[in-house]
């Protein structure tokens, strides 16, 4: 009897050790593939104490997926992504990618600083998007890990020559990832440039907070903390105007489903074929504040964004259509995924009246994007 009374409370002890998450913040490093060229790609996998992961690979700084805990404590992924670098390679959709010089649409190409006109792709016909077809999104950045007592992270680093997709200037950037125990996985960005140019950098995932993918996100509830849009043309570029959401589909100060009233018969939402539009943020342009709150009911999962950045662009998936083949070999349909891009306004460089995303020699682009993950 003895032996017994001793072996019980050490069986016990083990068995509550195993049902502990681990006391660390971790980060591991492994590789990924071969790009065509040859090149190889690592991925870098960070862990925080409550199972939280993320994984990132330095072709494209892309996040390959972000896994966390629903309501009843099951781990799953929240993030659309392809299963294996060829799909990343190949993807002209960004696919959990940085994107840069210039996040979103500037109209016909063109910009002009100090009377030069610079002439950039326009792989968004009539419109550039996102840097252009050869963007950060394709290049391999330099990386390095990072670990603290309170978070793990990984910083990444782009040196984009003078010229690079039209833009002027080498543009010296630097990304860090960090990951803590509240589950924030957090973006500082920081670029320094030899010559006059146009900055806006942001993230550009597709989240289902449901399932990855397997279901629409129409019943996803969004809150977005803003009074106004930038409303469009029929190319998506904006007019420069801004409008008032008050009484209209844009309307998102209270949470409200997405699907609620995204097929009401309104000029905007017939232009972006839903909602792919720009969001100005309330409160002071350079202060970290709230973006955007995803509640998804099923779930119970909910994510918060919060930014330095003046306005936010939410895109409901509406040009997802099925052709694109995803993690585990499942095709992405018609809104199953949507994005939250913390940024500066679309085609900034062509409307003076907006937030200046130019950057000099001798200043610092410097902003910073949480996202934060909890449940119900």
């Amino acid at each position: 009897m003895k032996v017994v009374y001793l072996v019980l409370p050490v069986l016990l002890l083990l068995f509550v050790a195993c049902q502990q998450p681990t006391s660390k913040l971790l980060i591991t490093q492994q590789p990924y593939g071969t790009l065509q060229d040859g090149t190889a790609v690592e991925q870098f996998t960070l862990t925080n104490v409550n199972g939280m992961t993320v994984k990132i690979i330095n072709f494209g700084a892309i996040i390959t997926d972000i896994i966390v805990s629903d309501k009843a404590g099951k781990l799953g992924s929240v993030v659309l992504g392809y299963n294996d670098l060829a799909g990343y390679e190949g993807d002209a959709s960004f696919y959990g990618a940085i994107v840069g010089r210039y996040a979103n649409r500037i109209a016909k190409g063109k910009f002009t600083l100090d009377g030069v006109e610079y002439t950039l792709a326009t792989n968004n016909p009539p419109n550039a998007l996102h840097g252009g077809p050869k963007g950060f999104y394709k290049k391999v950045w330099t990386a390095a890990p990072i670990t603290t007592d309170d978070h793990v992270a990984l910083a990444l680093s782009y040196v984009s020559p003078d010229g690079e997709e039209g833009y002027p200037g080498q543009l010296k950037v630097k990304l860090i990832y960090s990951l803590n125990n509240d589950n924030e996985l957090k973006f500082d960005f920081q670029a320094t440039t030899d010559k006059k140019t146009v900055v806006n950098l942001t993230g550009h995932s597709y989240f289902n907070l449901k399932d990855a993918g397997r279901s629409t996100i129409l019943n996803h509830e969004l809150m977005i903390p803003a009074d106004w849009i930038t409303p469009v043309d029929e190319t998506l570029i904006p007019t420069g105007e801004l409008m008032d959401v008050t009484d209209t589909p844009f309307d998102f100060r209270q949470i409200t489903a997405i699907g609620a009233r995204i097929n009401e018969d309104n000029t905007q939402l017939k232009y972006g074929q839903g909602y792919d539009h720009n969001w100005v943020l309330n409160g002071a342009a350079d202060s970290l504040k709230l973006g955007a709150k995803v509640v998804e009911p099923e779930s119970g999962r909910v994510m918060e964004i919060l930014t330095t950045m003046p306005a936010i662009q939410f895109y409901s998936g509406n040009f997802i259509n099925g052709t694109i083949t995803g993690k585990e070999g499942f095709k992405y349909e018609h809104r199953t995924g949507l994005c939250l891009e913390p940024q500066y306004y679309p085609d900034s460089p062509n409307h003076p009246g907006f937030p200046s995303t130019v950057l000099e020699p001798g200043q610092e682009y410097s902003e910073t994007i949480i996202y934060r993950f909890s449940t119900m």
